[in-house]
């Protein structure tokens, strides 16, 4: 009986929390006459006119490919790094490690809005100013401090065994790195991979500090403008809003498995 409540607890909160997305898909296929009607009503049939007038009209393809670019690329690169870094942080000794493995938690320690100013100067005087490539580089820095501390703790919890079997095979560092521990570590890849693209995804502060050309904006700040302009046009807002949400969705979708078993990791051991 207990178990039965439980799943009833958990199957109403998933519905409560999936209403208002569920509201927001079927109105993205209704004109806005019908949604001021009926709010909550169904779709007469599938209509993408809205999506085609904030495709085409509110540069919404402008804001999700500036997205995509700088979010898929930052976090790629962020975890790319921090791999590296983890890597010997993990599996090695070696004098001065507990300094580095310190040096790189401190940074989760200190809100990086702090240091806005001095960024904004250094990547003036380099001419990253409302430059993709920018703001592509300071996500890709600021996610390294989480990644390193959580893949550092995955890498430590691998059998040493495992470096000792790849010595005696041939293998050497890269090789152990690249083809054994890496297919070992993919839980934690998938997990700080997710929970750096979320909020990249969704991030309005850097891109409202370092971008001016409306050509360069991601969707965060593209949707101020994209609202300022259709406020009164339920139906591409809503439109808008799905499209901004589908990628994080298709994210979850595809990395579920991984990112439970990155969370869940170590509890039996």
């Amino acid at each position: 009986m207990k178990t039965l409540w439980i799943k009833l607890l958990l199957w109403g909160y998933a519905v409560f929390s999936m209403a208002p997305l569920v509201v927001m898909l079927l109105s993205s296929f209704r004109p806005t006459s019908d949604i001021f009607d009926d709010p909550i009503g169904l779709p007469a049939g599938p209509e993408f006119g809205n999506y085609v007038k904030a495709w085409t009209e509110a540069s919404f393809s402008t804001y999700v490919i500036n997205s995509l670019v700088v979010v898929v690329t930052a976090v790629l690169l962020g975890a790319a790094v921090s791999l590296l870094a983890a890597y010997p942080l993990g599996r090695r000794r070696f004098t001065g490690r507990g300094l580095f493995t310190a040096y790189f938690i401190s940074g989760m320690t200190l809100p990086a809005h702090l240091g806005v100013l001095p960024l904004f100067y250094l990547l003036e005087s380099m001419g990253l100013i409302d430059s993709l490539l920018g703001l592509i580089l300071v996500y890709a820095a600021g996610s390294v401090p989480f990644n390193v501390f959580v893949l550092t703790a995955f890498f430590r919890q691998l059998p040493a065994e495992l470096d000792e079997a790849a010595s005696l095979d041939g293998a050497g560092p890269l090789a152990t790195f690249w083809h054994v521990m890496l297919p070992l570590v993919r839980p934690a890849i998938a997990t700080v991979i997710v929970f750096q693209f979320v909020p990249l995804w969704n991030d309005f502060f850097y891109p409202l500090v370092l971008m001016r050309d409306e050509s360069k904006l991601t969707l965060p700040v593209g949707l101020t403008h994209f609202f300022g302009e259709f406020q009164n046009d339920w139906g591409t807002l809503f439109a808008g809003l799905v499209m901004t949400t589908v990628p994080l969705v298709v994210l979850f979708v595809l990395a579920t498995r991984q990112i439970v078993a990155g969370l869940t990791a170590g509890m039996n051991r």
